[in-house]
C-alpha cells in the first residue's frame, strides 16, 4: 500500500510517536509512506516527504511533530487573498488530484476534534479514504475513553502543583494553577487530584467565590495557612464573562483564553486579605517529550490505524473503548467530550474533600 501521514492541530505530546509506529508499522510489510508538511497545507499545496526508517529512528521521545502543524487550514475553506481581498477557496478537488497523483491507497490524519471533523467531511466530497488518531492534550474526543498528549499534560500539571505547594506552604499563601481546556476540565480534574489541590475549578461545574474562601477559611481555622486551586483556562467569572488574552474575543474564532488564575488571584485576595499568586502554564503543557504511558499508548494507535487501512476500514478513527484499541466511525465524532458533575472522579474528589467551589 502506499500510505499518507499527517498531523493537524496544535502540537501535543505524542505525534512522533504515532508517525513512527505508523511508518514502521507500514515498512515491515514493505509497504510506503509519505508524510504530507504541515497538515492539510502540505496537501493543498503538494508539499510532502517520503519516511522511512532513517526518517523516524529517535522521534519516540521528541516532542512536537517532525512533519509541522496548522490549525488554520481547512482545505473546505482555504485562505486566499485575491486583488487584496481575503477569500475562502473550496481545495477539494486539489487536494483529491494531489491525493490521486500520488496513487495513495488511504490517508492517516492525526489531531484533535476538529482536525476529525475535518477529515470527515473530505471524506465525503472527495475520493480520499481516511482513517482518524485522536489527539488532543485535553482529552475531550468524542468515542474514545483517552486521547494521546493528556498523561503527559497531566503530569507537567501535576509536577507545577507539587512545586507551587511548596511555596504555598512556606509562605501562607493561596496559589493558583491555570491549565489548559477550553471547554473540558480532564486536565484540572486529574492534575488537581494527583498534586493535591484543595479547590478544582472546572468550566462543567458553577462555583461561587463564597464557595472558594469558605473553603480557604476552613482550611486557615484547622491550621492550614495556604491552598492550592488549579483552574481550566475555560472556567467563566460566576458571572459568565470569558477572560481572554487580548481584545481578540471579539472574534470567536480567534480567542485566545489566558488569564482567570489571574482574575480571581485578584478576587480572592481582596476578599480574604490573603496572599495570592497566579501561575498559569500555557504551551508548557503541550510540548516536551511524551511520558511513558503516551509512548506505548501511541504505538498502539500508529500501529491500529495501518492495521485499519489493511483491512479496508476506512472513514474511522482509531479509539480506546472499554480498555481496548478498537476503531469508532469518523461520523460518530461530534460534540465535545465534557466532565460530567456526577463522573466518578469528580465524586471521589469530593469525597475526599476537595472543593469545586460550589
Amino acid at each position: 500500500m502506499r500510505i499518507g501521514v499527517l498531523t493537524g492541530g496544535g502540537d501535543c505530546p505524542g505525534l512522533n510517536a504515532v508517525i513512527r509506529a505508523v511508518t514502521r508499522t507500514a515498512i515491515s510489510h514493505g509497504d510506503k509512506i509519505f508524510g504530507f508538511k504541515d497538515g492539510f497545507k502540505g496537501l493543498i499545496e503538494n508539499k510532502y516527504i517520503q519516511l522511512n526508517h532513517d526518517s523516524v529512528s529517535g522521534i519516540l521521545i521528541r516532542g512536537g511533530t517532525i512533519l509541522g502543524t496548522t490549525n488554520r487550514d481547512n482545505p473546505l475553506k482555504y485562505e486566499q487573498i485575491v486583488d487584496g481581498k481575503k477569500v475562502y477557496v473550496d481545495m477539494s478537488r486539489v487536494i483529491n488530484n494531489n491525493y490521486k497523483n500520488l496513487d495513495l491507497d488511504c490517508l492517516v490524519v492525526i489531531g484533535g476534534d476538529g482536525t476529525m471533523r475535518m477529515a470527515n467531511e473530505i471524506s465525503s466530497k472527495t475520493d480520499i479514504k481516511v482513517i482518524g488518531v485522536p489527539k488532543t492534550i485535553d482529552n475531550d474526543i468524542v468515542g474514545t475513553e483517552m486521547t494521546f498528549g493528556f498523561s503527559s499534560a497531566v503530569d507537567v500539571a501535576t509536577e507545577a502543583l507539587d512545586r507551587l505547594h511548596s511555596t504555598a506552604e512556606s509562605h501562607h499563601r493561596v496559589m493558583i494553577l491555570e491549565v489548559m481546556g477550553r471547554d473540558a476540565g480532564w486536565i484540572a480534574l486529574h492534575a488537581g487530584i494527583a498534586g493535591g489541590a484543595d479547590i478544582i475549578l472546572i468550566p462543567e461545574i458553577p462555583y461561587s467565590i463564597k464557595g472558594i474562601v469558605d473553603t480557604i477559611n476552613d482550611r486557615i481555622r484547622r491550621g492550614k495557612h495556604f491552598s492550592l486551586i488549579i483552574v481550566a483556562e475555560g472556567v467563566k467569572t460566576p458571572q459568565g464573562k470569558t477572560i481572554t488574552r487580548d481584545e481578540e474575543e471579539k472574534k470567536p474564532d480567534l480567542i485566545k483564553l489566558g488569564g482567570i488564575s489571574n482574575w480571581l488571584a485578584r478576587t480572592i485576595e481582596k476578599v480574604t486579605n490573603v496572599e495570592c499568586r497566579a501561575t498559569i502554564l500555557g504551551h508548557l503543557q503541550r510540548g516536551g517529550s511524551p511520558n511513558s504511558f503516551d509512548r506505548v499508548f501511541c504505538t498502539q494507535l500508529g500501529a491500529k490505524a495501518v492495521e485499519l487501512a489493511y483491512n479496508g476500514k476506512f472513514q474511522e478513527m482509531v479509539a480506546l473503548v472499554n480498555n481496548k484499541i478498537t476503531s469508532i466511525p469518523l461520523s460518530r465524532v461530534k460534540g465535545v467530550k465534557l466532565v460530567k458533575p456526577d463522573d466518578p472522579l469528580v465524586v471521589t474528589a469530593k469525597d475526599i474533600g476537595i472543593s469545586f467551589g460550589e
